[in-house]
């Protein structure tokens, strides 16, 4: 160590400090290797062919599992419901504006309806 080498924090001694092109983390995440959200994202832009209406249509896996939660949640599955009520209040300020729109009052009613026998279902009761 040389008198004018300071050494302090964010100022390592020289002897202790990696070589240049020399990783901290040898054994460390391969180049290349891709995570879990990668992986997921990759795989749910695939795209699948789907019957929809008696006419074959092409569309991304994340579209065609979003349309059968919807439609099995229409259909009156309470699970499919709880999973597309959670959905949609995950992503509600997401939502493009265009898409929103005023509740009608009927509409408020129908969502009402829908959220008490969830409700109702969640503490042990069945309909």
């Amino acid at each position: 160590m040389t008198e004018n080498e300071e050494i302090g924090y964010g100022k390592p001694p020289k002897q202790t400090q990696f070589r240049k092109g020399v990783s901290g983390n040898p054994k460390g995440r391969p180049k290349g290797s891709r995570n879990v959200a990668t992986v997921l994202a990759r795989a749910l832009r695939e795209k699948v062919i789907v019957n929809e209406n008696g006419r074959r249509r092409t569309m991304t896996k994340l579209d065609a599992a979003i349309a059968q939660l919807v439609n099995k949640s229409a259909s009156g599955d309470l699970s499919a419901m709880r999973q597309l009520m959670g959905l949609a209040g995950s992503i509600e300020n997401e939502v493009p504006i265009s898409i929103k729109k005023e509740m009608t009052e009927e509409d408020a009613k129908v969502m009402k309806n829908v959220l008490k026998r969830i409700a109702d279902c969640s503490n042990g009761g069945t309909k």
